[in-house]
């Protein structure tokens, strides 16, 4: 079995909604499973204002989006520690939408948005097609060793 990386992980619920279903032990182990290196990180639960402003103020596009991720270690000298460090905030309103819009539970959409978020702060992206292709990838690996299916597959 390999090892686990090292892991300090906050979790807030301002948007209290999911608290219940999208438990800290569950994030803990879906972040775990997408971890490359040690992490620092925070999820955050917000409601569609808060998502909106986040997504406005920080990527100039004024709508709530899923997930959004603030990767910190790319930006700093704390690289030298190897250390991810990175905010990954999850909109509820916009989780729950799309899951009934895929036919998915929002515990298993939630576990898709953990892991993207997740994937995104250790540098991973989807700008061009090559990127995606890598990223969606792995997404598929890591979500099928949770046990869950595939996220880009029709439902």
């Amino acid at each position: 079995m390999p090892q686990k990386n090292k892991l300090s992980l906050s979790v807030q619920y301002p948007d209290q909604r999911l608290q219940d279903s999208v438990t800290r032990p569950k994030l803990r182990r879906w972040v775990q499973a997408a971890l490359l290196a040690p992490a620092e990180l925070t999820i955050r639960f917000v409601d569609a204002e808060e998502g909106r402003a986040l997504n406005r103020d920080y990527r100039g596009k004024d709508y709530a989006t899923n997930v959004l991720t603030f990767a910190y270690s790319e930006d700093q000298e704390q690289e030298d520690n190897g250390v991810t460090q990175a905010d990954i905030i999850l909109c509820t309103d916009v989780l729950e939408r799309e899951a009934k819009e895929q036919d998915k539970s929002v515990v298993e959409h939630a576990a898709h948005l953990v892991v993207h978020g997740v994937l995104h702060a250790q540098g991973y992206d989807h700008e061009d097609e090559e990127e995606a292709i890598e990223m969606e990838s792995l997404e598929i690996e890591i979500l099928e060793a949770l046990g869950w299916p595939n996220p880009y597959a029709d439902h």
